[in-house]
């Protein structure tokens, strides 16, 4: 069978899916928990719920500076090359923002400082929410096109969907915050997912032969590209947090959790979903 060996004969759909839809369960738990308790599915950062970022180069420990800003909603502080700085701070009164603003230009005359109101923030959040529903729509009208068959198509919708609330879970796990960057990764995984899935489902819908074989022939084929994949977003990942590149560390952290949960959806909740189409009779 080679390195690339996918045997599930012995494995019932009820059994394929079990595992993954477990996971789902648990995933959406977390998102509703997070959303009664700040009003979206994931934690939003400053893009999404507005601040005041500072950003300088300095000496200065992280502990320094928490102790020079202690009287102000500090949310961060991330290191960049060469000393640098990235300093959030939660939204505030204009009061106190002005009273950050001195301070900062007696402490660090050089600082770049950035705000960004609650209300652009909300604005942004909502046009990123139309952005992800607009993209999930037209990928849904794109695999009904394509394959004109109800559960197959439904198959790849939810695998699709799954990827995303469970990336979506885990970031709130790890702590890692929706920003515009994080967004865009998330939209990536909607466009890879539904390649993946569109891969199985063609090899076993429009391919003549055993189930089982073209299974195994769609799952070399399409674990190959997801390595291949995981293994570029990897060296992404290690090349940003070496450098300490907070947006592009936190963008290929998402589509590697997204990218490992695409292989359990794709080749365990899509395979048995379309294994029970194919022995109910659907098909070729």
């Amino acid at each position: 069978m080679g390195l690339f060996s996918y045997t599930i004969e012995k494995y019932s759909p009820k059994q394929l899916v079990i595992i993954p839809m477990v996971l789902l369960a648990i995933s959406l738990v977390v998102l509703a928990f997070v959303t009664v308790t700040v009003g979206m599915p994931v934690k939003p950062g400053i893009d999404f719920s507005g601040g005041t970022a500072v950003t300088v180069i300095t000496p200065d420990t992280s502990d320094q500076i928490q102790t020079i800003f202690a009287g102000y909603p500090l949310v961060s502080i991330n290191e960049g090359l060469n000393n640098g700085k990235f300093i959030t701070f939660a939204t505030m009164s204009d009061a106190q923002y002005q009273s950050l603003t001195a301070l900062v230009a007696i402490k660090y005359p050089d600082a770049q400082i950035n705000q960004i109101g609650e209300s652009f923030g909300k604005s942004l959040q909502d046009q990123a929410f139309i952005a992800l529903i607009i993209a999930f729509i037209g990928m849904a009208i794109v695999v009904f096109v394509s394959f004109r068959t109800f559960v197959p198509s439904c198959a790849v919708i939810l695998s699709a969907f799954a990827d995303m609330a469970m990336t979506a879970a885990m970031m709130n796990i790890v702590g890692i915050q929706l920003s515009l960057g994080t967004t865009a990764a998330l939209l990536m995984l909607i466009g890879y997912s539904v390649d993946s899935d569109i891969l199985l489902t063609t090899r076993v819908l429009k391919r003549q032969g055993k189930l089982n074989d073209k299974l195994n022939g769609a799952f070399r084929t399409g674990i190959i590209m997801t390595s291949t994949t995981i293994a570029a977003v990897v060296v992404l990942l290690i090349v940003s947090w070496a450098g300490q590149v907070v947006v592009i560390e936190e963008i290929s952290a998402v589509l590697l959790m997204g990218l490992i949960f695409d292989i359990l959806n794709t080749w365990l909740t899509n395979v048995g979903i379309l294994k029970w189409y194919v022995l109910k009779g659907g098909g070729k």
